[in-house]
């Protein structure tokens, strides 16, 4: 109940202020309700909001068409993984950009950059798309979900208070969030639980383990990044002598 508490707050000492304040009550209202549902968003929210931004990003970017080679690998890659998180349906594509990137979204919308492939082998890339399966199916993709959307709340009432600078974010508000979604920086269990969640995969479909680790060899020598998948916490080097050592542990 802590935010609705902090949301009332807020709302009070609007009321307090003086009649000719520029301040939009509507808009602080609005604001206040979207930061308390950032904090009780259900499933069916979470893949509500994931859907409007796999859209959004789809829009903005260059997929691989059917034919292209980076869709034919794709297609290879899939057929390995297979075509659900947990009961829930996928879809793959490629982005066509020298980024090095992948990530998964609550409604199964899994995307793969052509600079990821570019770099590494396609054992490598379903280690690394494991991963980012492995945290929508342990939840930190709805973590995530919450953050972005109590963001997008805290705009909404900064572009309330009448500053004109501030309230050109309003219309741009779904870009900001899925931009916050697809860079999500989550913690080091979480990284750690999401190496171990793909390792588990590999294992179960009988796949090539050790590529996860000469993936991470391969991210280690770009450094960091805004992704996940990038980060230094823990160091890329680390997440490739954790799967060694359970190859090693037979664990």
């Amino acid at each position: 109940m802590k935010l609705r508490s902090i949301a009332l707050t807020g709302l009070f000492t609007c009321l307090l202020a003086p009649a000719a304040s520029a301040f939009d009550l509507g808009g602080l209202i609005k604001a206040g309700e979207q930061a308390f549902q950032a904090a009780t968003l259900s499933d069916t929210d979470v893949k509500s909001l994931a859907n409007q931004a796999c859209v959004q990003s789809d829009s903005e970017s260059k997929i691989a068409p059917a034919k292209n080679k980076y869709s034919k690998r794709m297609d290879a890659i899939s057929k390995k993984l297979g075509t659900d998180i947990n009961g829930q349906a996928v879809n793959y594509k490629v982005y066509l950009t020298s980024d090095v990137n992948a990530w998964a979204m609550a409604n199964g919308c899994i995307r793969v950059y052509s600079g990821l492939m570019d770099l590494m082998t396609d054992d490598e890339v379903i280690g690394v798309v494991g991963h980012e399966m492995g945290h929508v199916a342990l939840g930190h993709s709805k973590k995530a979900m919450q953050t972005a959307y109590a963001v997008a709340a805290a705009r909404t009432a900064a572009s309330s208070s009448g500053n004109a600078t501030v309230a050109q974010l309003n219309g741009s508000d779904l870009g900001e969030f899925t931009e916050g979604l697809i860079n999500a920086q989550f913690s080091q269990s979480q990284e750690s639980d999401a190496d171990n969640f793909s390792f588990d995969v590999l294992t179960q479909k009988k796949l090539n383990r050790e590529a996860l680790a000469t993936a991470f060899q391969k991210l280690e020598k770009l450094g960091g990044g805004d992704h996940s998948m990038l980060s230094s916490h823990p160091a890329s080097a680390d997440r490739a002598k954790n799967i060694q050592n359970r190859i090693a542990s037979g664990k």
